[in-house]
């Protein structure tokens, strides 16, 4: 979890300079792969600390505070891809259909998280419903939605093959 958190961080980081532009505080944020395959990979525990704990040290050095509504968010681009880590098989991780699995868990863990930190900003910064869609949950949901469902299975996939060696 440390481990997964630390590199979440650091990645986030990194890559918190590559604005959207017209976003609230938005990133092209291809790390969001890392706490979908922690999640995916070792349990929906493990992919939550990683993305909650990973985007509030994010969030201190790159803007130095941090919102419990988006590190929560984060959490769950974890923990959604975690609930599928008990249908599958370990032996079977790195094989076609776990990889589709990930990068489905990947899609709904993206929409879930930021569709909670987005709409909870109706009433964390008193933002309009439209305000929040328009600036936050489509860019975010959508840059997090590509980035997972591309990223999360090279990582499984990876992951599986390394392990087998």
């Amino acid at each position: 979890m440390g481990i997964g958190a630390a590199l979440y961080a650091v990645f986030n980081v990194i890559f918190n300079v590559l604005a959207i532009p017209g976003a609230m505080g938005v990133s092209v944020r291809p790390s969001v792969c890392i706490p979908m395959f922690f999640g995916f990979v070792f349990g929906p525990i493990v992919g939550f600390f990683t993305g909650f704990i990973g985007n509030i040290i994010s969030d201190a050095i790159s803007w130095g505070g941090f919102w419990w509504n988006w590190d929560i968010g984060n959490g769950l681009l974890g923990l959604i891809p975690g609930l599928a880590y008990t249908m599958y098989k370990r032996e079977e991780l790195g094989e076609r259909k776990t990889l589709v699995l990930s990068a489905i868990m990947a899609a709904i863990g993206s929409i879930i998280g930021m569709a909670f930190a987005s709409l909870t900003d109706i009433w964390v910064s008193a933002m309009t419903l439209e305000a929040v869609i328009t600036t936050e949950f489509i860019p975010a949901g959508l840059t997090d939605l590509v980035n997972g469902v591309i990223l999360t299975p090279i990582l499984v996939k990876a992951y599986a093959s390394a392990r087998r060696r």
